[in-house]
């Protein structure tokens, strides 16, 4: 795979993306970070420096406001539209630009994200089945009041995934990382599910290293 400089920023000023690691253009591999609410790609991007390893990229979108939706994530879909689906299309814009420029979502991308960013990451990655490089959902869970009541079809044919979340985090509950968890199981994923002790709403060494692991293609058991 050979990128031209002037593509790869081209398709960063287009979708107003920042950028860390690697150069697009020379990267091995391509993580989507999106930030939580009230944050920015700024806020989330230095991440990149706990996950870094030789040829990735990390890409960070703006939410235009801030935040993805205005609403709770437990919230009936209704409640957080238009701007859930503008978020998603969104993301679903920048990974399309991303793979035609060359890189194999299958095999070198990684939707990752963060509280409100990572419940973003899984209801895109829910609603569009497939094989991605990776999936980290760093303390999040899919949108809406009942997620066992979904009807997507399709697969994600072994791709690996990760949620991490505190037992008593004060956004997301436990039980909603149980039931994205099953969902995406049922799907074909193969998710690695860690409960923190406390309420902290951080993301702790340990989901670190289970997101090293998926960037560098081994998966923690």
């Amino acid at each position: 795979m050979k990128i031209r400089p002037s593509d790869a920023r081209h398709l960063i000023e287009a979708h107003q993306l920042h950028m860390a690691g690697a150069p697009l253009e020379r990267a091995a591999k391509v993580v989507l970070l999106i930030h939580g609410r009230h944050a920015s790609g700024t806020v989330i991007l230095p991440l990149a420096n706990r996950l870094a390893m030789p040829g990735l990229c990390f890409l960070a979108p703006d939410a235009e406001t801030g935040s993805w939706y205005p609403g709770l994530f437990l919230a009936p879909i209704i409640t957080n539209e238009p701007y859930l689906s503008q978020a998603l299309e969104r993301l679903g814009t920048i990974l399309g630009a991303v793979e035609k420029l060359g890189f194999d979502i299958a095999r070198q991308v990684v939707l990752a994200g963060f509280s409100q960013g990572a419940c973003l990451v899984l209801e895109y990655a829910a609603r569009n089945p497939r094989r991605y490089a990776g999936i980290l959902g760093f303390t999040g869970g899919l949108i809406g009041p009942d997620p066992m009541l979904r009807e997507e079809r399709g697969t994600f044919d072994g791709t690996p995934v990760f949620l991490g979340c505190s037992e008593k985090d004060p956004f997301i509950p436990a039980k909603r990382v149980l039931e994205t968890a099953e969902h995406l199981k049922t799907h074909g994923a193969i998710v690695t599910t860690r409960f923190y002790p406390g309420s902290d709403h951080i993301i702790n060494d340990d989901q670190i290293a289970h997101g090293l692991e998926i960037l560098s293609s081994r998966v923690v058991a």
